[in-house]
């Protein structure tokens, strides 16, 4: 696992140890990025259910202002905090120990890209989305881009969002949403 582009291009990240985190494979992180390119610069992301931080890490490596990484695992912030400090970005993401929900519950901040990459297993992917579209934390334009395996259902639409075509690679489908 490592830093695709950007300013810390090549960079080895570390992952939490065990089998809690799954990371993204290089190549799907790298199509993820390719995908909303254009949308990167300057913009603020939440990378929700950081894992090792590495999608939130790869956007600041793209230029991205700033980053918020939200897990609920201490193991997890700690390597989150330690691949800022390999790719010398610690100065613009922040570590948040938190249940997802509890952070959405009290988020009063607004990001131009939102990143979820949840447990498969779980129902988290649908209950963050349905609480991200309720508290309304996405600026006007911005995306919101997620990663789910293929044979998930999911729904389609959400009320102010539209929805782009799913991206397959292998077992893995890439959705984004974009608030109108």
């Amino acid at each position: 696992m490592r830093v695709t582009t950007g300013k810390a291009r090549g960079t080895p990240l570390k992952a939490p140890a065990g089998q809690l985190t799954r990371p993204t494979a290089d190549k799907v992180k790298e199509a993820l990025f390719n995908i909303i390119q254009f949308e990167i610069a300057d913009a603020a992301v939440l990378d929700l259910f950081a894992g090792s931080g590495q999608l939130g890490i790869e956007a600041l490596s793209r230029g991205a202002s700033r980053a918020v990484f939200v897990d609920h695992r201490e193991d997890a912030c700690a390597v989150v905090r330690e691949n800022l400090r390999r790719t010398r970005l610690e100065g613009q993401g922040s570590v948040v120990r938190a249940d997802y929900a509890a952070y959405l519950n009290s988020c009063r901040d607004t990001f131009q890209l939102i990143l979820l990459d949840p447990p498969y297993a779980e129902t988290f992917l649908e209950n963050s989305i349905k609480k991200l579209v309720e508290i309304d934390i996405l600026q006007s334009g911005g995306i919101i881009g997620l990663e789910r395996p293929v044979g998930k259902d999911f729904p389609l639409e959400f009320s102010g969002y539209s929805r782009s075509r799913d991206y397959k690679y292998g077992k893995t489908l890439l959705t984004f949403y974009r608030k109108v």
